[in-house]
């Protein structure tokens, strides 16, 4: 297929008659249906704008999102996987019965011995309605929550480096250029607000030493589906979004008919070329004139009462903080963006984990579960899925030198813990066992895919249905070889 072809199928003949078709038959319908009934039908459903017609593919229990990605991966041996019996085994070399010659990084392939290092924090058990959920002294805030939580133990990658364990969670590939989650949703769910973009990205500021991992635009890309459908991400400093300000001299009228002429030159491209991104450019412009209102008020704190902000925490007001980022969240989705994904870096804690992982809580750990708390508590939870975790976990053995104290751990792709709340998630449970080592899955395993799919699934999408074709494959964020499965342990 040629690259002009390629183009023309973005927008195919059956999607066109199947918005012809949505539109004339709502309005046949709305014929025979008495004013009363047509009425009531009109102030409960919300218009949306863009989205593929056979979306969402059944009733969703979850309308919009927040992902809250912890870059850098998260010790879960320190924080949620609780291995009491690990005193014991205080640098002793990891036994080769455990570790069975797994793949390691560069950093620890050339240790002559593993040592053994016990995390150093108390754990608590949290009353959860079911069995009780074992979390860290250093997470109080998210125990509190523990009965909202489905804390999943078993999550496993393929990739043991930092780049393509994230782009494998955020676009289905260990590889640059495929659409990210949020991209996928805004293709096939479009947005309920025309002001607001549908997929909007926040990378908050961290406590841990300064050099984290670098994170690349791509991770909220479109990669091949139209650009219209790409994260956009809000700032702390300047204008919240780049170019939001109007240019010294130039006032609103002024910017509204630069505006209308460029998408009047670009239509005419349209016309000409037949060029998909062209329609992108449009809505794009249109879109960026729209948000000179919208996201000033959006960022706007001045009216949140005082015991909501309290409840974040005492940097909530600081821009680019996590605590910001998490109440600017909860904001979002009053608007109805579909999805938002919070960043928060410097957990890549090879050395003096015990110091920095405090850190990383305090910044983290308040205002995760403010967030949880605000939105059940203004009825949002129940259709609001938010979804925290890491790219991999931390190794139980120790990296470089240890001592009682202080230790340091590398990247672990085997095991690892998230958690999943509201929109459809059972709450109160704690799914899958590792090893006494908390280094291999021995029950309920879940994989990178699987996480995908579930979230899909909870916004109403069969990830095996919602696929684009791109050079001869009909591409999906689940990928097209490997299986991926609904984890349906964790749905209410």
């Amino acid at each position: 297929m040629d690259p002009i072809q390629e183009y023309l199928k973005l927008e195919t003949r059956r999607q066109f008659f199947g918005k012809c078709a949505s539109g004339l038959g709502g309005m046949a319908l709305a014929s025979l249906l008495p004013n009363a009934v047509v009425n009531a039908l009109e102030s409960q459903a919300k218009p949306r704008f863009g989205g593929l017609p056979e979306l969402p593919h059944f009733a969703p229990k979850a309308k919009r999102a927040i992902y809250l990605f912890m870059s850098g991966a998260p010790s879960q041996l320190d924080l949620y996987d609780y291995k009491p019996n690990m005193g014991k085994w205080f640098d002793t070399d990891l036994p080769e019965s455990v570790r069975m010659g797994q793949r390691l990084t560069t950093m620890t392939s050339g240790q002559d011995s593993f040592p053994i290092a016990p995390s150093i924090f108390e754990f608590k058990k949290y009353d959860n309605g079911g069995d009780g959920a074992w979390i860290s002294e250093l997470l109080p805030h998210t125990g509190s929550v523990a009965e909202d939580l489905a804390i999943i133990k078993t999550v496993h990658t393929d990739a043991i480096n930092h780049d393509p364990a994230i782009t494998f969670f955020c676009t289905g590939d260990e590889s640059p250029g495929k659409p990210s989650l949020g991209a996928w949703l805004s293709y096939g769910l479009g947005s309920e607000n025309r002001n607001l973009p549908s997929f909007i990205v926040m990378n908050a500021t961290w406590s841990g030493p300064k050099g984290a991992q670098a994170l690349y635009n791509r991770l909220w890309g479109s990669g091949f589906l139209p650009s219209e459908h790409q994260g956009v991400l809000l700032r702390s400093q300047g204008d919240p979004v780049l170019f939001l300000s109007n240019p010294e001299g130039v006032n609103e009228k002024t910017r509204k008919q630069m505006l209308d002429t460029l998408v009047e030159l670009n239509q005419e491209l349209y016309e000409e070329v037949g060029d998909p991104e062209t329609h992108a450019r449009i809505s794009q412009y249109e879109m960026a004139f729209r948000m000179q209102t919208s996201v000033p008020e959006l960022t706007d704190l001045s009216q949140e009462p005082e015991h909501v902000l309290e409840m974040y925490g005492p940097e909530v007001k600081t821009p680019g903080t996590f605590a910001n980022c998490c109440i600017l969240a909860r904001r979002m989705m009053e608007r109805d963006v579909r999805l938002v994904q919070v960043f928060h870096r410097g957990w890549d804690q090879h050395g003096e984990l015990p110091k920095n992982i405090r850190n990383q809580a305090r910044d983290i750990d308040q205002p995760s579960a403010a967030l949880v708390k605000d939105l059940k508590q203004r009825g949002m939870l129940d259709e609001t899925l938010v979804a925290w975790g890491g790219e991999f976990g931390r190794t139980v053995y120790c990296q470089g030198k240890l001592s009682p104290d202080n230790y340091g751990r590398d990247h672990h792709p085997k095991c690892f813990t998230r958690w999943m709340a509201g929109g459809g998630i059972k709450g109160g449970i704690v799914h899958g066992e590792t090893d006494e080592f908390s280094y291999n899955i021995v029950k309920d395993p879940v994989s990178a895919r699987d996480i995908n799919a579930t979230i899909l699934h909870l916004l109403g999408i069969d990830h095996k249905r919602l696929t684009f074709k791109f050079q001869g494959l009909d591409h999906r964020l689940t990928g097209v070889q490997e299986e991926a499965r609904i984890v349906s342990e964790l749905l209410a």
